[in-house]
Parts: C-alpha cells; structure tokens; sequence
C-alpha cells in the first residue's frame, strides 16, 4: 500500500506537475483546488502528508491548516506548505499553527519530494508520543 498524498493549491498547472511525479514516485494522490474541498478531502481520503499552498479561494491555507490542526489534534497529519509567500509573517504564522515544513514557491520537485520523504519517515517516531 502506498502512502496518500493530499496535494492542495488552486494552480492547476503546479497540481498537475506535483500529482504526476508523485504518482510516478508511486504515492496515492488526491487533489483538492480550494480550501473547502481541502477539508473535505482531509476527512474522505485520510492523508498521510498534505501539502499545502496558503491563498487559496474560499479557505485560505492558514484557515485549512488551523482547522486541521483542530479537528485532528490525536493524530499527526504532516503539512507542508508550498507557498509563494515568502515573508516572515507568513512563516511565523505557519509554524505557529505547527506546519512542518514550509517551501517558498518556485522550488523544485525534487525538495517537495524530499520534504515529503522526511515527513513520511517522522511517522513511526511520532506514533510513540
């Protein structure tokens, strides 16, 4: 079985780029375009890393991580942020809501893959707390 992936960004260039490489790399994908439809697919599809772009229509990103952070508080759901925002704001923001890992936009695939890599092997040392 492989892992779900969530990817989450209303940029449907950059969700087609990100979903058929990790397809590729052989992860399970679900897509959502809006922060709403992130929500939906968070309790539908039970990801096991979400990643997340922050101006989003309907829910902003921060809006969606902060309600996932609430409605799954027992169980950690790794986030990524990919974002072109790149102020110190957004970052604390971000981190303050216990994001995990924060990417400024354009970055390459290859550190989205990384990021969630090391997100994915963070799993088993979490279940323990």
């Amino acid at each position: 079985m492989g892992y779900r992936l969530l990817i989450v960004d209303d940029e449907k260039d950059m969700v087609e780029v990100l979903e058929r490489r990790c397809l590729k790399e052989g992860y399970l994908v679900s897509v959502a375009f809006d922060g709403q439809e992130a929500l939906a697919k968070v309790e539908a599809d039970n990801p096991d890393v979400i990643l997340l772009d922050l101006m989003l229509p309907k829910l902003s990103g921060i809006e969606v991580l902060r309600e996932v952070r609430q409605r799954y508080h027992s169980k950690w759901i790794p986030v990524i942020i990919i974002s072109a925002k790149n102020e110190l704001g957004s970052l604390k923001d971000c981190y303050n809501l216990e994001a995990d890992h924060y990417l400024t936009k354009p970055c390459t695939i290859d550190k989205v893959l990384t990021g969630i890599e090391t997100m994915l092997s963070l799993i088993p040392l979490r279940k323990n707390e």
